[in-house]
Parts: C-alpha cells; sequence; structure tokens
C-alpha cells in the first residue's frame, strides 16, 4: 500500500477513536514473524492513557481479558500475514476479512479470538498486515520487513 494511501486508511478508519490498543502479534524466533513486535517496538514511548501497546505473541488470546480490561474504542492489530503479495506489503483490513489471509504463527485463529473479543466489547476492530519474506525458524528479519515496519509506526504515530 503507497504511504499515503496508508495514512488514509489509518486515518479513516481510526477516525473518532478515544482509546486504543495496538495488539503485536508474531515471534521472534520465526524471520519476518516478528513484524507485528517491530511496529510495537518503535511505538513503544507513544504509550499513554489513552495508547496501550499489548504483545500477543504467539498467543494473543492470552491477553483478551486485558484487552476487554482497557475498554478500546479501537483494537488494532498487526501480525505477518501471507497475502501473496510482494514482501514488506503492507494492508489494513477489518477483521471480516481475516478469512483469505493465513496466519500461522498462533494456534488459535485471530478470527476466533477477535468473535470471543466482540461478544463483550462493542469496539472497532483494525488488522494491519504485513507479508513476510520468511516465516522459517530461527532466521534473521529481512530488509522489506524492517522497512514495512517502520513505514506503519511511523503512519501511525502521525495519527497518534
Amino acid at each position: 500500500m503507497p504511504h499515503q494511501k496508508l495514512q488514509a486508511e489509518l486515518s479513516k478508519r481510526l477516525a473518532g477513536a478515544s482509546n486504543i490498543v495496538l495488539l503485536a502479534v508474531g515471534s521472534d524466533l520465526r524471520g519476518d514473524d516478528v513484524a507485528g513486535l517491530l511496529v510495537a517496538e518503535k511505538l513503544e514511548s507513544k504509550t499513554s492513557d489513552k495508547f496501550h501497546i499489548l504483545i500477543g505473541g504467539t498467543a494473543p488470546e492470552n491477553l483478551t481479558g486485558e484487552i476487554k480490561r482497557l475498554k478500546p474504542s479501537h483494537l488494532v492489530i498487526v501480525d505477518a500475514a501471507d497475502m501473496k503479495a510482494a514482501p514488506g506489503t503492507i494492508q489494513i483490513i477489518s477483521h471480516q476479512e481475516i478469512g483469505g489471509y493465513s496466519f500461522s504463527t498462533h494456534a488459535l485463529p485471530l478470527k476466533v479470538m477477535i468473535d470471543f473479543i466482540l461478544a463483550d466489547l462493542p469496539c472497532e476492530v483494525i488488522v494491519a498486515t504485513i507479508q513476510p519474506k520468511s516465516v522459517m525458524f530461527d532466521e534473521k528479519v529481512s530488509a522489506e520487513i524492517e522497512q514495512a515496519a517502520d513505514r506503519l509506526a511511523e503512519e501511525l504515530k502521525k495519527i497518534l
């Protein structure tokens, strides 16, 4: 997604946000699967009483109670996903669109976790996906994913 389109899409989906929770998903043991964790790391200094970062790792479902406690108006989930796109491609999708993407490193499907959260908490759910180059065990993160994580974090900082 081009810079201007990414910023416009994030701005549109986060319009009116009063309390944002960013849930970073991924594994630092599987190459580019670390994408969500990198974005969270780059936004760490922006946390406030209106912006919270939770590190879900490979078991984001373990944080559903904390998400519900924080009562976000907007939940932003950042994860690597195979979208059959060029490495580093960023897509902003709604939780209803998750079915067409492959999120491979967590046991519980994201859609199931999101449905569980939404059963008790009416909030806007935004999923930011980053196309990995490789999620092989013990590989280093690729330059494309480093750049995409930087770009997504910078666009989120502008909105926050």
